[in-house]
């Protein structure tokens, strides 16, 4: 089982966690390919296979993924930790505090284990938000604060206002995307900063289930540059050399993809699930572990990937 202490925090975390974004979120397909009771299904599913905790926010289905955890985790025993987000559009002080107090009670918690800042708000001064964080981790509300999608120059200005260290900062990265490399992963490691990889699995295309006569068709991942050329014919590449290892080790593509991803340390995946199949594919990636050279051989096949002009 991997597990890895979060930065500066005492949380020993699996290096992947349950990623909830599409848990009430109708642009996923809520409601017509999977419903809530498959959403739960997942949940039960990741705790049986190891995974000890799960990161949702307050927009995914606007408050949906966390009830839906919420009731789950009532029946739970297992000590599972959360990490939840509030919204740029929370970020002023009388908001935030607001906004971890609705979190809270549809989490059914009496404390938020990972408090991340979704977005950055270019409107409102960090030093108004890192104000709130410093009260909510000071009364007990919150454990810890992580960000989500924070540059460098983001990080540092922020960090100027909170009597708290910034635990992890929440990224798209995978073997398709790596521009976190240049400038934000190097910044984490120096200062201890995890890095929480979200859609670790390209949005479903490292998973081998898409090619060029198979894209995605609902409104999220349709339109996505992942799924456009010239990029998807050099995510293609990756994704083949990706099921010929999954071979050697009789798992999917998708698991040799977040293989790649944790075996780094400080970095830790976020795969989506929707239902407990997935979930279950996803937890096999605790079990196993890609050679030096198979972490060698993919990293070069994805150099030949560039998404500087992907916004």
């Amino acid at each position: 089982m991997k597990k890895e202490k979060l930065g500066k925090s005492d949380l020993i975390l699996t290096k992947i966690g349950l990623g909830t974004w599409q848990f009430g979120t109708e642009h996923w397909g809520y409601r017509k390919d999977f419903d809530e009771k498959d959403c739960e299904k997942a949940v039960i599913k990741a705790i049986e296979k190891g995974i000890n905790w799960i990161d949702t926010a307050w927009v995914y289905g606007n408050g949906q993924s966390e009830e839906i955890i919420g009731r789950v985790l009532k029946d739970v025993k297992e000590e599972i930790f959360i990490a939840t987000k509030f919204a740029g559009s929370h970020a002023m002080y009388k908001d935030v505090i607001k906004a971890c107090e609705s979190s809270l009670k549809r989490l059914g918690r009496d404390y938020i284990d990972l408090y991340q800042y979704h977005w950055p708000n270019s409107y409102v001064p960090f030093e108004e938000t890192a104000r709130a964080i410093n009260e909510l981790i000071k009364s007990g509300k919150v454990r810890y604060f992580g960000v989500s999608n924070f540059s460098k120059s983001d990080l540092v200005e922020i960090s100027k206002y909170l009597d708290y260290p910034i635990i992890s900062n929440q990224v798209r990265y995978s073997l398709a995307d790596r521009r976190i490399e240049k400038e934000i992963l190097p910044y984490c490691k120096e200062n201890n900063i995890a890095i929480l990889a979200y859609s670790p699995l390209a949005q479903g295309l490292l998973t081998g289930k898409y090619n060029k006569d198979n894209i995605p068709s609902e409104d999220l991942r349709k339109d996505s540059p992942f799924f456009k050329e010239p990029n998807l014919s050099k995510i293609l590449e990756v994704t083949e050399k990706l099921k010929e290892i999954g071979k050697k080790y009789n798992v999917p593509p998708s698991v040799i993809a977040l293989s790649w991803l944790i075996k780094k340390e400080g970095i830790f995946a976020i795969p989506g699930a929707k239902n407990e199949k997935q979930a279950e594919i996803n937890a096999q990636v605790l079990y196993i572990e890609i050679t030096d050279e198979e972490e060698k051989i993919l990293t070069e096949i994805s150099d030949k990937i560039d998404l500087t002009y992907f916004v």
